[in-house]
Parts: structure tokens; sequence; C-alpha cells
């Protein structure tokens, strides 16, 4: 499997996309609107925030799932028997966050948010027609007036050589949403599954990362696949932290995926699945 990276601004960017959506549930994207620059800021300032008491001052709120979330409450992935090696913080623009560090996160919040709303459109559009003809609203709608899309910064500290064995800095998953937007982050790591083998996905520092999640699969009945992937462990040589920063955009609770699902309903049921619900 190979992810060509799709210019952003070519004629028929939209197009392969779609294609490499359908394809591989993942697309890598260059020439994009979200400033590069913002993205390394966010990196530096969080970067330093993770290594602070101050991030206990924000401990999530189980209600409403904003906040810090400490190593020891991290998700164990589906069918997994250990916590992941990382900490994060969820924000919303409606939620908690340090005062000194909203700005820039907001800022890129509503950059990533327009341009995923933005790529949801290119899966209407470029869909076949008898499955966007399928959909319960057209996708665009979905997201509409939606407070549930979430920014996730990801912390992965530096491996101190005492974890439980097995355990990896995110264990094989598939994303709860519709798309992630991920920029790439600032080590490697990030690994999805092509049949048996495990691929690194390949994408510069720059360029963005773009997955298929659960609720698009379930909406699309398998056309577009949330494809597994995982973060597997630095070696020895190459052992320091990570920042990642991707953004999940979900649609408003009341949609209808399918016969089985309401977005809130599947939500719901993978929370409780990851443990932290």
């Amino acid at each position: 499997m190979e992810l060509v990276a799709v210019d952003y601004q070519a004629p028929d960017a939209a197009e392969q996309f779609v294609r490499s959506l359908h394809n591989t549930g993942f697309a890598v994207i260059k020439n994009h609107p979200i400033s590069q620059e913002l993205v390394e800021t966010i990196y530096q300032q969080w970067g330093r925030f993770f290594l602070t008491d101050q991030k206990s001052n924000f401990r999530f709120d189980p209600k409403t799932q904003d906040g810090f979330f400490p190593a020891d409450v991290s998700e164990t992935a589906k069918g997994n028997d250990k916590k992941d090696l990382k900490e994060y913080f969820h924000f919303y623009p409606w939620g908690q966050c340090p005062d000194s560090l909203r700005v820039e996160l907001a800022s890129y919040y509503a950059q990533a948010g327009a341009l995923a709303s933005e790529l949801l459109t290119w899966v209407q559009r470029f869909g076949p027609k008898e499955l966007t003809n399928g959909y319960s609203e057209p996708l665009p709608s979905m997201v509409y007036g939606s407070d549930k899309t979430l920014l996730r910064v990801l912390h992965y500290p530096v491996l101190q050589g005492d974890e439980p064995k097995g355990a990896m800095r995110a264990a094989a998953h598939e994303d709860i949403n519709l798309l992630t937007i991920l920029p790439a982050a600032n080590a490697k790591g990030l690994q999805l599954k092509d049949g048996q083998d495990w691929v690194e996905v390949a994408a510069d520092f720059g360029h963005l990362v773009v997955n298929v999640g659960d609720m698009l699969q379930e909406a699309s009945n398998g056309y577009f696949p949330s494809t597994t992937h995982r973060v597997v462990n630095p070696d020895s040589s190459d052992n320091s932290a990570r920042i990642s920063l991707p953004l999940f955009l979900h649609p408003r609770p009341e949609v209808v995926l399918s016969e089985r699902y309401t977005a809130e309903g599947y939500l719901t049921e993978r929370l409780k699945e990851l443990g932290v619900l």
C-alpha cells in the first residue's frame, strides 16, 4: 500500500482524495491551507505544558470529556488489555483550557475544522451516487451545528524502560468519528494495517494525514473503510517525546448513521469500550 500525497491545489485534488480514502481508508494532503507555523507553535507550547504539574488542574470532566487525561486513565484499545503509553488533552471551544494556550488552539481548531468540513463535501460529491443518495442526510449537513468535533493534543512521553511488557504508545485501533485530520507529528511512529502487514505512514512535516473513522464506515456501509492503525514505540536510538494533534470531525448526536446507530449511540458504545466512560 502506497499513499501518494494529494496536492490540495491540484484541479483533481478532490477526486484523488476520495479515491485514496476508498482504497486505503487514508489520504495524505500537501499544500493545504492550515498554518504550519501555528502547528509548530502548538507543538512547542504543549510539549512544555505536559511537563508541568499545571496539567492536573484541568483534569477531564467525565460527563463532557473535556480537559486533561493522565496516563493512568489513558485509553485501552478495543481488544487490548494494556493502556496506551500516552496522556492527552481534549479541547472544545466551549470547554476548559489554560488561558495562555487557548488562542492558538482555538485558531487551529477553526482552521482544521473548516478544512475537515470541506473534505467531507469532497467525499459527498465524489462518492458513488447510489451511496450518497442512501445517506440519512448529506454528509456535510451531518456536521452542521455540531459541537462534538474534538481536538486532541496527544503527548507520548519519553520511554523510561519500565513500561508494561507489550504496551504501546497507541495500540491498534480505529477512530470513532467521520474523518480525522492529523498534521504530521514531530516524530515517527504512525503505521496502518495493510492485510497482515503494518506500513509506516510516510508524511513529510507540513503534510496532513486524513483517515476515515468508524462513523463514516458505518454510514457508507463499508465503502470508505476505517483502517486499523497504531503508533509504535521508538527504538532506543530515537527515544524522544512525541506530540500529535488530531482533530476528530463528529456529527450532531441525533444524526442517523445507519439502521443500527445514531451518532450519539455509536459514540457512547465506543467510549465505554475504551474505558473512558
